[in-house]
């Protein structure tokens, strides 16, 4: 899962250094623990313009700590992230509310964002904070016509033997492409795999980040695939996703233009997975923007049959 530290959680509630010293200890030990279990804590670039004191920046109370605590914790934050906005999802169009307040632009935005898109994300926060909770609710406002609002509790940590509690009982991190490819093929049973679907990714270097993306793309497609009839039309639920994920300028899926059709047709035709010797022309596809991958599938689903994922790989329809 994904960890962002909480940047909110630092509101100058510390009276004395020796408080924030602690606080901040606390939030390297959970960092290691994360990193334990294949994980890292993800700040942002700006976190050290916080304000754990009144008149201190986070920069300014970091040098009063030790020679070694200060040069990791500076080698983070400055230096080595990983940084959450770099792989950022959501934008400062999205409306995100929290607890009555606006959290757009804020880690706790992202991680919301991160759930509406499938992804396993959490919040670490600092203690002593008005953050001490362990289930943080936001709300995805939403004024497109037709399209209800959105909630989401985020799990959120503030000490280490409860982080390592939960990390426990989680999956391992992928690390390869393989992994990927495995986990696709055993969990999504509304899904089917041409043989050869992820043999495109072999050379490109692995990214976590395009990972979770492929991951969550698949997992918004097993769900349309769950919400049809058995005469393939689709719930209303199935309606709701199709309308969230499948239309609009920032939709996750799109089918290829015109003229890409008419340039990459023999490209975009693949061997049916259900039916040896059959072959489906598949324009339609969802977009990983890191390393620009694209995902395959055939659209719209056949009644009565899973939806075939044809390629994973680097963008097909390069100019």
């Amino acid at each position: 899962m994904k960890l962002l530290i909480n940047g909110l959680s630092v509101h100058e509630q510390f009276h004395d250094n020796a408080a924030f010293l602690a606080a901040f200890s606390c939030i390297m030990d959970m960092r290691a623990i994360a990193r334990r279990y294949g994980q890292d804590l993800r700040c942002h670039r700006e976190f050290l313009n916080r304000y754990p004191r009144p008149g201190e920046t986070m920069h300014q109370a970091i040098r009063k700590l030790s020679v070694e605590r200060r040069r990791a914790a500076m080698a983070w934050l400055t230096k080595e992230g990983p940084f959450w906005e770099d792989t950022r999802q959501h934008t400062g169009d999205d409306w995100l509310e929290c607890r009555g307040e606006i959290v757009t632009d804020t880690a706790i935005g992202e991680a919301a964002y991160e759930k509406l898109k499938g992804s396993d994300c959490g919040l670490v926060s600092f203690s002593p904070s008005s953050w001490e909770i362990a289930r943080v609710k936001v709300m995805w406002c939403r004024e497109v016509e037709g399209l209800k609002d959105a909630s989401f509790e985020l799990e959120n940590w503030w000490n280490g033997e409860a982080l390592e509690g939960a990390l426990q009982g989680r999956e391992a991190p992928v690390r390869t492409w393989g992994a990927v490819e495995e986990i696709c093929t055993g969990r999504f049973e509304g899904l089917t795999f041409s043989d050869d679907c992820f043999e495109p990714l072999k050379g490109v270097p692995f990214a976590e980040s395009a990972a979770d993306r492929i991951l969550s793309l698949l997992g918004i497609l097993e769900s349309l695939s769950c919400e049809r009839n058995n005469a393939g039309a689709f719930t209303e639920e199935g309606k709701r996703i199709r309308q969230e994920h499948f239309t609009g300028e920032r939709a996750l899926f799109s089918d290829s233009s015109k003229s890409e059709k008419q340039k990459f047709r023999k490209n975009l035709t693949f061997g049916d997975p259900e039916e040896p010797g059959a072959i489906l022309f598949c324009p339609w596809h969802g977009k990983v923007s890191h390393l620009t991958l694209r995902l395959h599938f055939y659209w719209p689903p056949q009644p009565g049959k899973p939806v075939p994922i044809v390629y994973v790989g680097p963008k097909i329809t390069k100019r």
